[in-house]
């Protein structure tokens, strides 16, 4: 295969393999037939696939013919997700049917993240059919899975793995094993450089229960309604020049039993999304601090995430004419201990809407882009 050749085999092999892809459910925590199929397809095109519960992966050392890999290069990993939300309601077409009108091809997880789960894994391959000396990078794909949910058996079970097994192939600690990864969200194929992260936040105030009709009891939510008031107006005083304030919305309050009874437990969920220059634990320190409530997090490990403007693929981005942006949507790169930017095929407003559709000229565009992103 000419190292040279345009991008129209890629291109007819990523489209057929995205098709085929929206015919199966893959719905979170539903992926093992997809996972089956991108196992197949992997071992099909002459790599080796590896595979944690539904994460697959592979790499350039993987090929079963002339395998490569060099000790000297940077290791990029190329991931993007399997899994999909459920179809809504107000589909008008079947969201497992895909078909293509014009320049659209329409189906469930065809723009999160079918084009950039079939492009990347055509960019695997285009750079094992040009050989070594073609990119500068050690390659590895990754297709993982209950993105959309952050579950624990998506890539956070998978990552170890990888890393121990680029460690061993570079000779390296494992700590340092990946230098960076491009995540294949839609992202209108321009580069977001930061990434909000996401705490989940439980509001408890407590008070006594008694009749309505007299002057009895502690009325919960009164309790908490301070909270709530300074929880909407707060302003964090730390701006990201891509990603903005950090931001904190009230989105449930439970309170109460029935219209005569003092409520005496409110419960409130707070939805925190942080931009880059705090930490989930910093801002939950400075929130517990202002609020009489009880406060709990669910987890901390959803943090805003960053890439340096001057690393080496965010100024080759620029180069090829590419925008810089911050993304409010969160993905895998929240769970990624290394550099990482999100670059892929599609739009972000279509993701988990109703006729989800990608269009075929941003797959084939995403695959000269990630070629010419990675080339010598």
């Amino acid at each position: 295969m000419c190292p040279n050749m345009e991008t129209s085999e890629y291109f007819s092999d990523a489209v057929a393999l995205l098709q085929h892809l929206i015919h199966i459910s893959s719905v979170s925590k539903e992926e093992k037939e997809a996972a089956d199929f991108m196992e197949a397809t992997i071992r099909s095109y002459g790599f080796r696939p590896h595979r944690v519960g539904n994460n697959i992966w592979t790499s350039t050392a993987d090929a079963i013919n002339h395998p490569f890999w060099s000790a000297n290069k940077p290791t990029v990993l190329l991931n993007a997700h399997i899994d999909t939300v459920k179809a809504v309601s107000s589909w008008t077409r079947d969201p497992l049917s895909p078909s293509i009108e014009g320049d659209q091809l329409f189906g469930l997880g065809s723009n999160d993240c079918g084009g950039g789960l079939v492009t990347l894994l055509q960019t695997l391959r285009r750079f094992h059919a040009a050989g070594s000396e073609a990119c500068p990078y050690n390659l590895v794909y990754l297709a993982s899975c209950e993105e959309e949910i952050g579950g624990k058996n998506g890539i956070v079970i998978a990552l170890p793995e990888i890393e121990e097994e680029v460690a061993q192939l570079s000779g390296t600690e494992k700590e340092k094993a990946i230098d960076v990864a491009i995540v294949g969200e839609p992202t209108g194929l321009r580069t977001a450089v930061a990434e909000k992260g996401l705490m989940v936040l439980d509001l408890i105030a407590h008070g006594k229960s008694g009749h309505a009709a007299r002057n009895e009891g502690v009325n919960a939510i009164y309790e908490m309604l301070d909270d709530l008031v300074w929880i909407r107006n707060y302003h964090f005083k730390k701006e990201s020049d891509f990603l903005g304030p950090t931001k904190m919305t009230a989105t449930v309050i439970h309170a109460g039993t029935q219209h005569n009874v003092i409520p005496d437990l409110c419960t409130a969920l707070i939805d925190v999304r942080t931009n880059e220059l705090y930490t989930n634990e910093e801002v939950f320190d400075i929130i517990n601090e202002h609020t009489k409530s009880e406060l709990h997090a669910h987890s901390f490990r959803l943090h805003s995430s960053h890439i340096r403007l001057d690393h080496p693929l965010i100024r080759r981005c620029g180069q090829l004419g590419l925008t810089f942006f911050g993304s409010p949507t969160l993905s895998d790169q929240a769970l990624m201990p290394f550099p990482s930017f999100k670059l892929g095929p599609g739009e972000s407003s279509r993701s988990h809407s109703a006729d989800e559709f990608i269009r075929l000229s941003e797959i084939r565009k995403a695959l000269e882009i990630y070629w010419n992103l990675l080339s010598m």
